[in-house]
């Protein structure tokens, strides 16, 4: 029987092919995204109907083959799939995709976003038109008596059907590539796109062959011998890690997984192995990496799958803020391939995701910090950010981490919130019934502030990582009746209001002149003078800016909406101690430029503690020194 027929598909519209084209041309590559995907697809329904016993005939390897012929101007993508008859070509690629060709024309004349136009639309066979001239089809069913059939188009809405020349089960379709699209006539670039789309395919895809060494027994002095041999060039894992049992696999399995992602990475930490099949489908795997304090923010490490298909590495909305610096692959059936942001941002099953995924990664956090204290805290410098991050911007894995969230202070000791807050609490309270939290946040500069506090034993947190201004404020919030202060935000015995006073041993008019002295050796602006009575041991003069001013303007400075504070001048406290003897010295000094040049010598030394000295007034108090010596 000879098949013929020629015929033109019944849509309304005329200019089907040259909207396909506008519309996705900015991402021409995916034309063998979807093809191969096809293929993969009428390969494995094969299996399936064998496994279910609808088909009895011989199943052969399965096997997708991209095959290049730069003369010829083709690429052929075959399989040794389910295959179609005549019948099926018109249902499947006239009837069927050209409905919903035309259902897309209607609704997306004026669309802007390229991404949700081809899985919708049933249009991925019809994206080989982006870059084809000519598009033919040879076919053979699997159905006993098929004949082979064979379809051709010229991107018009014309089409011919005639008698194919396959002789096995399974499908070709060859693509006569389009001048514009020469670039696919290359090799290099059809392995870099099956490399980026097809790398971890259910079936083994062929794209040429390869020259492998092989063992081939000894030579005369019994040292091994070689010989080369082709073998089938196969591009992809078709049984990836994340699509078997943790219980089958090897710590060493993830890593070189890992490596196979990431070739130039540092081995990660730890990793977390998805499963999950209510309410939606997903599996994956997700590795932390060592990040440092810098905050390596390398986004799109994430790879997004829908069967083992690649779709993306913009996973904003499937994976929560604060995972994004995670590494590794999710692979959800119920995400479409073609996925636009706002399908992203709408979709419920991806809030469900979501959500799980933040479960799990709280989870296993907390079964590491259960099961092993000491390698949880040796892994902490790493994992702080992670768990810092995620507590300031997710109200739900807060309720969870605070249980295996560490705070660090400057003795190295590692405490949870609630064994911190045991620690300090009698010591700590100030008499408003507040327990003050006392940190720092650059330990070298800050080290005179952590030494007096100490003296006190006061206890000094570590808070110097990028996220901890955030995290110092989220505390502050979420703590019941407690406060943080910076060391350096007040002398040590202010930084904790308590009922008991040290008293200045200055009269009142040796306070006043005391503090007219200082007011004229200071120049700078914004700079208050009080008298305060200190251990007489503390330092003469410290120079302090408030908290809650401070913490403003550092606010505003990360963009955090404070801008009002951020253009506000800076201004201090600077705390005399009057029971210092250097006070006294200069209340016995008659000459008032020696009292002056005290004053100034005691503030700079201040400023200098703080790394505020700088350029002609760092000049003049080393001279100053100088003279001193």
């Amino acid at each position: 029987m000879s098949i013929e027929e020629k015929g033109s598909i019944s849509i309304h519209t005329e200019n089907i092919f040259p909207i396909i084209k506008k519309f996705l041309y900015s991402d021409n590559e995916i034309f063998l995204r979807e093809l191969v995907s096809n293929a993969v697809d009428a390969v494995q329904k094969i299996k399936r109907l064998a496994a279910l016993g609808q088909y009895n005939g011989e199943l052969g390897s399965p096997l997708v083959e991209v095959a290049l012929d730069v003369e010829k101007k083709t690429i052929t993508i075959s399989d040794n799939g389910l295959g179609m008859t005549a019948e099926e070509i018109k249902k499947y690629i006239n009837q069927v995709a050209f409905s919903g060709a035309s259902e897309f024309v209607e609704k997306f004349k004026d669309a802007k976003d390229a991404n949700e136009i081809i899985g919708k639309f049933g249009l991925g066979f019809y994206s080989a038109f982006m870059v084809s001239d000519l598009v033919e089809i040879q076919t053979l069913s699997y159905q006993e008596g098929a004949e082979p059939a064979r379809w051709v188009c010229d991107g018009s809405t014309s089409y011919e059907i005639t008698e194919g020349s396959r002789t096995t089960r399974g499908t070709e379709i060859i693509l006569h590539i389009n001048e514009e699209s020469a670039e696919f006539l290359s090799q290099h670039k059809l392995e870099e796109i099956l490399d980026k789309y097809g790398k971890f395919l259910p079936v083994p895809i062929k794209f040429g062959t390869k020259t492998q060494e092989i063992p081939d027994g000894e030579d005369e002095e019994g040292k091994p011998k070689t010989v080369s041999v082709e073998t089938d060039n196969i591009i992809n894992t078709t049984d990836p890690i994340w699509t078997k049992a943790p219980a089958d696999l090897s710590d060493q399995d993830y890593l070189d997984f890992y490596k196979q992602l990431y070739p130039f990475g540092e081995d990660p930490l730890f990793w977390i192995h998805l499963n999950v099949d209510y309410p939606f489908n997903l599996t994956g795997v997700l590795y932390f990496p060592k990040v440092k304090n810098d905050f390596d923010m390398q986004r799109n490490k994430i790879k997004l799958f829908s069967r083992q298909v690649f779709i993306t590495d913009e996973v904003k909305d499937i994976v929560p803020e604060f995972l994004m610096l995670l590494h590794g692959v999710i692979d959800s059936p119920d995400i479409p391939l073609n996925v636009s942001r706002s399908f992203l941002q709408a979709d419920s099953n991806v809030k469900k995701i979501n959500s799980y995924i933040t479960k799990k990664v709280a989870d296993k956090l907390g079964e590491l910090f259960n099961k092993d204290r000491k390698a949880y805290e040796e892994k902490w410098s790493d994992i702080g950010l992670f768990v810092k991050y995620g507590m300031v911007s997710e109200e739900k894995f807060y309720d969870k981490a605070k249980d295996f969230a560490l705070v660090t202070n400057t003795k190295n000791e590692n405490f949870t919130l609630d064994e911190y807050h045991a620690k300090v609490k009698d010591i700590q309270t100030d008499k408003n019934g507040q327990v003050v939290y006392i940190y720092t946040n650059d330990p070298a500069k800050q080290d005179g502030f952590i030494q007096s506090a100490n003296k006190k034993d006061y206890d000094v947190l570590l808070m110097n990582s990028a996220i901890d201004n955030h995290f110092v404020t989220s505390l502050e919030q979420k703590l019941e009746k407690t406060l943080l202060k910076r060391v350096d935000s007040s002398v040590a015995s202010k930084l904790i209001e308590k009922d008991e006073v040290v008293e200045s041993v200055l009269t009142d008019e040796q306070s006043a002149k005391v503090k007219d002295v200082f007011e004229k050796a200071i120049i700078k602006p914004g700079f208050q003078v009080e008298i305060v009575g200190l251990h007489p041991e503390e330092f003469p003069v410290t120079v302090t800016m408030d908290e809650f001013m401070r913490r403003m303007k550092d606010m505003a400075q990360m963009g955090g909406g404070m801008s009002f504070y951020g253009s506000m001048p800076d201004s201090y406290k600077v705390a005399i101690n009057g029971n210092h003897k250097l006070v006294n010295k200069i209340l016995q000094t008659e000459n008032s430029e020696e009292q002056s040049a005290l004053a100034k010598q005691a503030v700079d030394l201040a400023l200098l503690s703080q790394g505020m000295l700088t350029g002609a007034e760092l000049t003049a108090f080393v001279n100053r020194s100088v003279e001193l010596i």
